[in-house]
């Protein structure tokens, strides 16, 4: 059954429920700082599935992670170059997704559907970073809809589709905007643009090489 809190509901109490369900791995439909997010537990192998089921996702798309301070990164990877540090230090936290090599045996193999990479991005606003900072937990989070269908902006679309599916629905009203984050990866020095979103190309060429 799901529960549904309104934004001007919440409270600290509220906050700190969230977080231990989000921790045992149960599934919250949140706001991030780009669309909703139906996130858990990143850790946990079975919740993970989980969102695959309830999206009707393919396992061959990977889930992107999302953290709330750089430790949490360093659990999870195995290595930080000089061109992913410089991304780090111009974009986040903020709407870039970077895909990192990952450290063997941490996250389960299908947050990554079975690469030997994982795409995160540091937030450090918002009820989702509140959630990440309070459970200690990374979460994965892809957007708050069914495979295939709009992204998740819309909060009635959001409760018709994953009311009843998931544990939480967090209403915030609609998002105005459908931008989603840029998704980027490092190769020989340069970035390639897996997905272009709030953070431009044009932006980032200011600071880094991008790979044409």
């Amino acid at each position: 059954m799901t529960k549904y809190l309104k934004e001007q509901d919440i409270n600290n109490s509220d906050i700190v429920e969230i977080s231990d369900a989000l921790r045992q791995g149960k599934i919250v439909v949140f706001p991030t700082d780009t669309v909703y997010g139906i996130g858990t537990n990143a850790y946990d192998k079975d919740a993970c599935e989980r969102i695959y089921e309830i999206k009707g996702r393919p396992m061959c798309k990977p889930l992107s992670v999302l953290i709330s301070d750089i430790s949490m990164l360093e659990e999870m990877v195995d290595y930080i170059s000089p061109i992913e540090q410089k991304l780090i230090d111009n974009f986040w936290p903020g709407p870039l997704t970077i895909k990192f090599k990952k450290k063997l045996g941490v996250l389960p193999d299908i947050v990554s559907a079975g690469d030997q990479y994982v795409r995160i991005r540091f937030i450090n606003e918002g009820i989702v970073y509140n959630l990440i900072k309070m459970s200690g937990v990374p979460l994965v989070a892809p957007s708050a809809n069914l495979s295939g269908s709009i992204t998740g902006t819309k909060i009635k679309n959001i409760i018709d589709e994953l009311g009843g599916k998931v544990d939480y629905i967090l209403d915030f009203g609609d998002v105005e905007s459908d931008s989603v984050s840029t998704i980027v990866e490092v190769e020989e020095d340069k970035v390639i643009v897996i997905r272009e979103g709030k953070i431009t190309k044009e932006e980032l060429s200011k600071v880094v090489s991008l790979k044409d």
